[in-house]
């Protein structure tokens, strides 16, 4: 988990005119190589190349994610309400309900409140599914794709805000107990919520401030495990090699489903280069009224935080019914085309940036 710098860059100015787009040119001829070398990657596979809405009538249901609304106008005059979408993943999951095997998607997708040096509020998501495969083959592809990027792109490591990385070798698997120990001191399988029990937000937070973060009163336990997460931990990951973070706490994984062996954590993984995140991957959760329970939990949450919530999307729910298990990844395509070019910030590696304020 990543959250947008509190003093975002200005956007590129006039990235149209001939002396910067020449700056610019040789890290989007650089991107456009790495896009070729991801299909080539999915078509070796047997993947199919699918493209789904932009509009939709749930932009998704995370408690901090903030979406665009827009009003659909139909032919009477009537009007209904839809959202450009933060992620292709409702619609990727009903194709695989229909029968799709293996599917991915360069998806422009659609965040609001986020730009920064890594985030921009229109971007690209690569986002693919394997149905019948356990979460494990996701760590697999990660793995070739960052090679695939890097040899395309021309470069031998990655580099990023001072941090190295070297896309070919094997990636660390750290689980978060052992990233808590290790970063931060904590021992958070102490820390979890016991079963049938509500979340300590008040323990979590003594144990975090013990670690040197500061903390609020009106904290959520998730809100302790993202302070955590960003400041002690994220900034070691992905250095020297890449870090595949694993075995989330269940209820920081809204879409996955639990581990057989141990229900207390998910099938999520997190993918990380240079202190960045690059994907985050899930065992897919079927169950639709556990995922309806989720989808609620969370749209209270963010009711209560902005005032907000955003409808859930029934036909999605209903598809979960016939989707087959599977496993998907989501990884922002830009921030791997920018390590591959070896570009500073994410508006180099994108052809035409969002006009900022005026």
């Amino acid at each position: 988990m990543t959250v947008p710098s509190a003093s975002p860059p200005p956007p590129s100015p006039a990235w149209w005119r001939p002396d910067i787009h020449a700056d610019r040119r040789p890290f989007l001829l650089a991107r456009a190589r790495v896009a070729s070398a991801v299909r080539a990657f999915f078509a070796e596979g047997g993947f199919v190349e699918v493209e789904t809405p932009v509009l939709q009538v749930s932009p998704g249901n995370e408690t901090h994610l903030h979406a665009f609304g827009t009003d659909l106008v139909g032919s009477d005059g009537t009007t209904r309400r839809l959202y450009l979408r933060t992620s292709p993943e409702f619609a990727a999951k009903k194709l695989l309900a229909a029968g799709e095997p293996r599917i991915f998607e360069f998806a422009r997708v659609f965040r609001n409140r986020e730009r920064g040096m890594a985030h921009h509020p229109e971007f690209t998501m690569l986002e693919w599914y394997r149905a019948g495969a356990p979460y494990t083959a996701m760590m697999a592809d990660c793995a070739s794709l960052l090679a695939g990027a890097a040899q395309a792109g021309g470069v031998a490591a990655f580099q990023y805000r001072g941090k190295s990385c070297d896309p070919f070798a094997a990636p660390e698997r750290l689980t978060l107990v052992a990233a808590f120990d290790r970063h931060a001191s904590m021992d958070l399988e102490a820390l979890l919520p016991a079963a049938g029990k509500a979340p300590d937000a008040a323990r979590f937070a003594r144990a975090a401030s013990e670690a040197g973060i500061r903390t609020a009163p009106d904290d959520t336990w998730a809100d302790v495990f993202a302070r955590v997460l960003v400041e002690k931990i994220e900034p070691h990951l992905g250095v020297g090699r890449p870090t595949i973070l694993t075995d989330y706490p269940v209820s920081e994984a809204a879409l996955a489903r639990p581990k057989p062996e141990d229900p207390r954590f998910a099938e999520r993984f997190e993918l990380y280069c240079c202190g960045l995140e690059l994907a985050n991957a899930f065992g897919e959760l079927t169950d639709a009224e556990e995922q309806r329970r989720r989808f609620e939990a969370d749209m209270d949450e963010k009711e209560r935080l902005y005032g907000e919530r955003y409808p859930l999307d029934e036909d999605f729910l209903a598809a979960l019914a016939l989707m087959p298990p599977a496993s998907g990844c989501a990884l922002g395509f830009d921030r791997l085309a920018l390590l591959a070019s070896g570009a500073r910030r994410i508006e180099d590696v994108l052809w035409a940036p969002v006009a900022g304020p005026a």
